[in-house]
């Protein structure tokens, strides 16, 4: 870290202490202010940076109390001196009124829970040097630990009637209790031997190579009135599947039936075919651990064979929702929503709601009179929150701007957090039948306040068979009239996803727009929330129609704005954005000044045979490689190594098994051999993203360096200015 950055970090940790002053006197209960002003009240001096990034707030897990009047909640701070994020409980007032911090430990704390009476909160911590279950008192006292086991607790939910706790510990699959696992792991450190023998596929999985153990789904007796807990009783007994689905399943898809006598949960049990099979079912189990998981979504159900999630239980307790795929192998197929009649451990009469309505909904809980679900959905470009129908599927926006996180209900109202391309998530609530919602936080505020950002706007243009295409454009922070701007050219990944109007931690274009870039952003062919069919069209034609609407977009928004410069124009992308900057390199290559490609495909043979999720590939391309080997190697940007001419700074993370580093050192290969500058950054201790401060500090110098470096100096003394 340079001079600079190091004395910016210590004056970004200064602010972070003194962040309860700013919270206790921030306005609330009213729209977040846009803008930024320097510390005397005017307009910020300098633009948005990676600093300004790390030193936001993040906001999560809103969770409304059982009577609706308080909001707890996550705060992660980062520590730049520990390397790391730390997170805390806090408390609001529905009203937003009440703000105050509730632990202040030096560790983690996560996951609240309320006690079904209020007065407590159950949250995870590991504060005792693994996660475990503490009790917290909302009216004041110290939290107290619950559970003490072997393993560390993963997820946390509390059944209605406050008498049991679900969670998820790793355990090998063919143990019944945690003691058989522990003795099993002692036996493996005594050995000398480090070789770990595999007989099916998942050897490694996102980031960890794995050892045998799976998460599973395990219940505690609980004394409300005490700390203390039964023993752990294993609820996903037989099933070789993790509860929740790796990586990224969490709490939402587990939850107990109203009455507490058991928890329905999602999990893939696909034996061998698990790296090849999106079939993510729903089973029963109950509490007591009495019987092994009976099955609730197999054949002749909505989605059978297909993606399964997010059970949730109407207020009446007789009706179960959840979200369903409907095509076997596809993960970006659309999400359904299911509602069935709940027959003590059985589904009767399962129905599709949302047939006729082409979004892919997120999350979703039901209104307090069960007549209702609120959901979240990506919808051009956004990610607004939604009333839907029970009676007859009919869909109604209640928050259309930015983007809607876990919706919880609080009494009549919804509470949420938003964020958009300007402001990182905040608090707010809405009532079903009012004109807009109620901000509750302000937490960052302030911070924003030390920084200018660039001004977005979201167009649309011609793209692929004269089809609208949606992108948004961002002004350079301290944007001139009549001055010429650098362009960065954002390539977004998935393919199935989008560059939406929401607050990134990776891949934020307000840190181009701080250092006096223009930005673009396309959503080609293949994002999300234009309709299903258009993220379809993207199977087998990843350098296709995604080409060429990345061409139009870019022509387009040279024309729609003069203040882009078209003549030095850089282009970035990870992951499939990675790919296309591999693509653009020999089949656009006169077009861009430099590259940058983080964790991107060079190989598409051997990427098939390396990654771990194969139904990824399968559904992309139509099949394992042997069998259509011609659809893999069509748009294959091995064999246009020969055109590239493009300078490119190559990143990639030894962690990443989505997209094996061999792909970024093949690249990086290609480039030197073929005398094309280049540079290659190089994580040993990160995965498909960059997670540690550190890392993302140095992410971004190296990124705008290399911009710098080839887009003008000019843009060096913009980024400069007011630092």
């Amino acid at each position: 870290m340079s001079m600079k950055s190091f004395v910016r970090s210590l004056f970004l940790l200064a602010v972070g202490g003194a962040s309860i002053v700013f919270l206790e006197s921030a306005a609330v209960g009213e729209p977040a202010a846009q803008g930024a002003a320097d510390s005397e009240g005017g307009a910020a001096t300098r633009g948005f940076d990676v600093h300004d990034l790390l030193a936001m707030e993040r906001l999560s897990s809103p969770a409304p109390s059982p009577d609706g009047r308080w909001v707890a909640f996550v705060v992660r701070t980062t520590d730049l001196e520990a390397d790391t994020g730390r997170r805390d409980l806090w408390l609001v007032g529905i009203d937003g009124a009440g703000l105050r911090r509730l632990t202040t430990h030096e560790a983690s704390d996560s996951s609240p829970r309320w006690s079904p009476d209020g007065k407590a909160l159950y949250f995870l911590s590991s504060r005792s040097g693994s996660s475990q279950v503490w009790r917290l008192p909302v009216a004041g006292g110290e939290a107290r630990q619950v559970t003490d086991l072997s393993q560390g607790v993963a997820n946390l939910v509390i059944s209605p009637d406050g008498k049991h706790l679900a969670v998820t510990l790793e355990g090998f699959p063919d143990c019944t209790d945690l003691s058989c696992t522990e003795e099993r792991l002692q036996e493996q450190k005594k050995s000398k031997a480090s070789g770990q023998l595999y007989d099916q596929l998942f050897v490694r999985h996102w980031d960890t190579w794995k050892d045998g153990r799976r998460s599973q789904l395990f219940a505690l007796a609980l004394s409300p009135d005490s700390d203390e807990v039964g023993e752990p009783v294993l609820l996903s007994r037989g099933l070789d599947a993790d509860v929740p689905v790796k990586p990224f399943g969490g709490a939402g898809d587990i939850t107990f039936t109203p009455d507490g006598s058991g928890v329905v949960f999602a999990a893939r049990d696909a034996g061998r075919s698990e790296p090849w099979s999106t079939d993510v079912d729903l089973f029963y189990a109950p509490v007591d651990g009495s019987a092994e998981p009976v099955l609730l979504s197999g054949e002749g159900t909505p989605g059978a064979g297909a993606w399964k999630s997010h059970p949730v239980f109407s207020p009446d307790g007789k009706t179960l929702a959840y979200t369903a795929m409907e095509r076997p192998g596809y993960e970006s197929d659309r999400m359904r929503v299911v509602l069935a009649a709940w027959e003590g451990n059985t589904l009767a009469a399962p129905r599709v709601l949302t047939e006729d309505w082409d979004r892919s909904v997120r999350e979703l809980i039901f209104s307090a009179d069960g007549e209702s679900l609120f959901v979240t959905a990506q919808d051009l470009g956004h990610t607004p929150l939604f009333a839907v129908s029970v009676a007859d599927g009919a869909v109604r926006k209640l928050v259309g701007e930015g983007t809607v996180r876990s919706p919880a209900l609080a009494g009549s109202k919804v509470v949420f957090g938003r964020d958009s391309l300007t402001s990182p998530v905040e608090l707010y609530a809405v009532e079903p039948g009012a004109s807009e919602a109620v901000r509750i936080t302000d937490i960052n505020g302030e911070r924003l306040a030390q920084a200018a950002l660039g001004e977005p706007e979201q167009f649309h243009f011609s793209g692929w068979n004269d089809e609208k295409v949606y992108a948004w454009a961002a002004k350079p922070a301290g944007f001139e009239e009549g001055r010429k701007y650098p362009v960065a050219f954002l390539i977004h990944g998935g393919p199935q996803g989008s560059f939406s109007n929401n607050f990134h931690y990776r891949w934020n274009p307000q840190t181009y727009a701080g250092a006096g870039y223009g930005v673009v952003m396309v959503d080609f062919h293949g994002s999300t929330g234009y309709g299903q069919a258009f993220t379809d069209s993207i199977g087998k034609d990843w350098g296709g129609k995604p080409l060429e609407d990345l061409q139009k977009g870019l022509r387009a928004a040279l024309d729609r704005y003069p203040w882009l410069d078209g003549e030095r124009v850089g282009g970035l992308g990870a992951s499939y954005g990675g790919y296309m900057v591999n693509w653009i390199a020999g089949n656009w290559p006169e077009r861009f000044r430099c590259l940058v490609n983080h964790d991107g495909i060079f190989d598409q043979r051997m990427m098939y045979y390396a990654t771990e999720e194969l139904w990824f590939p399968e559904w992309e391309q139509g099949g394992p490689y042997w069998e259509v080997p011609e659809v893999y190697e069509q748009f294959n940007p091995a064999h246009h190594v020969e055109k590239w001419q493009s300078p490119m700074l190559v990143i990639h993370g030894a962690l990443d098994y989505r997209v094996p580093p061999t792909q970024g050192l093949a690249t990086f290969t290609a480039l030197q051999r073929r005398g094309i500058e280049s540079q290659l950054l190089f994580f040993q201790d990160e995965n498909h993203w960059v997670l540690k401060p550190a890392n993302s500090i140095q992410w971004h110098e190296t990124v705008l360096a290399w911009l710098d470096r080839w887009l003008g100096d000019e843009v060096a003394g913009s980024a400069q200015a007011g630092s």
